[in-house]
């Protein structure tokens, strides 16, 4: 298993891939909601894209060294959005499913707590890993060898706003 290198380029690429699977479909959806942080970007687009509201649910299951270390799977209080109420045709959206655990207990979560205004939640990401416990409604990408995907982002989890600060500098004398 060699691991996935993902550039920008390709990055927005898969989430325009996954905006057209979506719309291929014709299935009609009322509201987006995006796991952060993964799917924050992918969530953002589609919303943009769709022009539906965007509802946030943090998420948290990755930690350790470089963030490769899964943990238990930690929800935020309630969902950030801008709207009074859940729309009932829901799209959930992450960047990836690899275990599947959290995309499998974010459906649940959502069930629960907002149930009484959803008729129907499907799952939309850009990597499906074979590993994962769940099958996603809409992907760009099997996975049947599970790599670790390096996302163009990740390098900021490795920089504090000290480096960043002196990588933005000139070089002194000019």
């Amino acid at each position: 298993m060699s691991d996935l290198y993902v550039s920008w380029s390709d990055y927005h690429q898969k989430v325009e891939t996954l905006a057209l699977k979506v719309y291929e479909s014709n299935w009609q959806f009322n509201q987006i909601v995006c796991l952060a942080k993964g799917g924050l970007r992918v969530g953002d687009i589609l919303a943009r894209i769709y022009e539906q509201p965007l509802a946030i649910l943090s998420t948290s299951s990755y930690g350790g060294p470089n963030n490769q270390v899964r943990g238990s799977v930690t929800f935020s209080q309630d969902l950030s959005k801008t709207t009074a109420n859940l729309g009932s045709h829901v799209l959930l959206v992450d960047d990836l499913v690899d275990s599947g655990v959290t995309l499998k207990r974010s459906i649940e979560w959502l069930q629960l707590r907002y149930g009484f205004y959803i008729d129907e939640i499907r799952s939309a990401v850009l990597w499906y890993k074979n590993c994962s416990v769940i099958e996603p409604d809409y992907y760009v990408d099997y996975l049947p060898d599970n790599p670790w995907i390096h996302q163009p982002f990740e390098k900021y989890e490795q920089m504090s706003a000290k480096e960043l600060a002196e990588s933005l500098k000139a070089p002194s004398g000019q």
